[in-house]
């Protein structure tokens, strides 16, 4: 299934977010203007901006109030994504240049903060309640994630609870904040908003978990950035940090850790070492269980067709290749 066919039901809503976008990275300086463009132009899932409007959704029809909320979560989303790039020193991201490299890390870093400004300037506009807090303590625990994970890049000795604790804060709290607004835009009960967040949260300890399968088996091509990526730059992901504790060649692959020269081929050899264990089939397992609490948490109030929206979400993640 392909993303748009996902989340179909709400594709106008969809499609009003896009050209937002577009219209808010309209800038009188060149730079931001062509920086954004080529952001909004490499596109993306937008699942952020569609769980909430997903969660949102009651009737048959989207408010005003509740696509620029949209709008500013993926602005936010977007600005990450470039300080991401920034401090990855990524080249490539969704088969395309990253900002940083066409454009450089000071104006990308500068760009990152526009994009956090346009969406805060959209947020206080409207009355959702507490959504500035609420947004604001995400990108705190955003950023709690990022300097522990810098902080953890070649260390051996992690568990996979402090996995867990930083793909939360880097990935799952943002998305269990987007299913919460969403739920508070439709004025659903705190019960009701909460399972929404536990929605959220499961889904996306899901999705990271996918994303770190992925960096160590897919093709490059299938990802849009380089396979490996991540144990080449010294981040541990479940997979690796499995194949550490659990693997035939775990000594090895912890000597080569420990040199700090994951790179060519051997960075393929650790690949290799990873893949021909039991880590991926672990990790897939990890996902399933994810996957499972998501779909089982849902609330009674939505409706039919948002429940069954929201189900096929879990279905796409469990299943996704890029």
């Amino acid at each position: 299934m392909k993303v748009t066919e996902l989340f179909s039901s709400i594709s106008d809503d969809l499609t009003a977010v896009e050209t937002e976008l577009v219209s808010i990275i309209q800038s009188p300086m060149t730079l931001f203007h062509d920086i954004g463009t080529h952001l909004v132009q490499a596109g993306g899932k937008r699942l952020r901006p569609a769980l909430f409007l997903l969660c949102a959704k009651q009737s048959g029809v989207t408010s005003a109030e509740t696509l620029h909320l949209a709008t500013a979560i993926e602005l936010i989303h977007m600005a990450t994504l470039v300080h991401d790039d920034v401090i990855d020193v990524a080249e490539v991201r969704r088969g395309l240049p990253t900002a940083n490299i066409l454009f450089g890390n000071h104006a990308s870093v500068l760009t990152g903060d526009y994009f956090f400004s346009k969406a805060f300037s959209l947020v206080a506009q409207f009355s959702v309640p507490d959504s500035l807090k609420i947004l604001t303590d995400a990108i705190q625990v955003m950023c709690e994630g990022e300097i522990v994970q810098a902080q953890d890049l070649y260390v051996l000795d992690q568990s996979v609870s402090d996995y867990y604790h930083k793909i939360n804060c880097k990935t799952a709290d943002f998305i269990a904040t987007s299913c919460q607004l969403g739920g508070q835009c439709a004025q659903y009960d705190k019960v009701s908003i909460d399972a929404l967040r536990h929605y959220g949260y499961s889904i996306g300890m899901a999705f990271q978990i996918t994303d770190d399968i992925l960096d160590v088996i897919a093709k490059t091509q299938d990802v849009g950035k380089p396979t490996g990526h991540d144990i080449g730059q010294g981040l541990l992901t479940l997979p690796v940090l499995y194949a550490l504790q659990h693997g035939k060649h775990c000594e090895e692959l912890r000597q080569l850790i420990e040199s700090r020269r994951i790179m060519g081929t051997a960075l393929e050899q650790a690949l290799v070492w990873i893949r021909e264990g039991s880590a991926v089939d672990y990790c897939y397992e990890q996902v399933d269980a994810y996957l499972k609490q998501a779909r089982e948490v849902l609330p009674v109030c939505l409706s039919e067709n948002v429940y069954e929206s929201l189900i096929t979400v879990t279905d796409f993640i469990g299943r996704r290749i890029s």
